[in-house]
């Protein structure tokens, strides 16, 4: 695997192979959509869940991925990317895998929403900037890209109009709106559709204003 990137040749084994994956909604069978749920540091699949039934659609598949430890990689993700290794590359490893064994199940990749918070929207914004195609959306909620510093060249390709959505407050202890500015930016870059809220003083949460625009991501898919 190229540093970031998997190939799927050679396919990474790390710590968060062979994890639980926990699944909820519709059975994949019968399924129109998909949602691959990311938690947080310190989190499990299961706190997922609740976020999941925010969303209004009856004909969704959800899949919560599991950290070994309940931790995607070690450090702040503002961190050198090599200091998180080999967590980033397992965790992109991961989301890799739920794609391929949705789309075997029918479920085309222009109709899976990847969606994390904190650690996990940092690992989703990533796997989505890193492997740019047409994905149902892309919901990044208190993250953003990882590393010491962005540099767009290091992102090319073309996510096809896909819609994103980011939001974060503006005074996140874990997540400066810089990088989510920085985010958004590589994002138009790759030719995605992006919306970005910024909240004033919310903390390091999920709010209903952006639960609201998740759901028009889901609608209209």
């Amino acid at each position: 695997m190229s540093l970031f990137r998997v190939d799927p040749e050679n396919p990474f084994s790390g710590p968060h192979q062979q994890q639980e994956i926990i699944t909820a909604g519709t059975e994949i069978e019968e399924a129109k959509l998909a949602m691959i749920l990311i938690h947080g540091r310190g989190a499990t699949p299961q706190s997922m869940l609740p976020l999941a039934r925010e969303f209004k659609r009856n004909d969704i598949h959800f899949r919560a991925l599991q950290a070994k430890r309940h931790t995607w990689y070690p450090r702040s993700f503002l961190a050198p990317k090599e200091m998180n290794q080999p967590g980033i590359s397992s965790g992109l490893q991961a989301i890799h895998d739920q794609i391929n064994e949705l789309n075997e199940a029918g479920i085309p990749t222009n109709t899976i929403v990847l969606l994390g918070f904190s650690q996990g929207a940092c690992l989703a914004t990533e796997f989505a900037a890193r492997h740019p195609q047409r994905y149902g959306g892309v919901v990044g909620l208190s993250g953003g890209l990882i590393g010491e510093s962005i540099d767009p060249a290091n992102y090319s390709g073309s996510l096809q109009q896909t819609p994103i959505f980011l939001g974060c407050s503006d005074r996140d202890p874990h997540i400066p709106q810089e990088r989510v500015d920085q985010t958004e930016n590589v994002f138009l870059q790759l030719e995605a559709d992006v919306n970005k809220q910024i909240y004033k003083g919310m903390g390091h949460t999920v709010n209903q204003d952006e639960i609201a625009h998740v759901n028009i991501i889901l609608n209209n898919i």
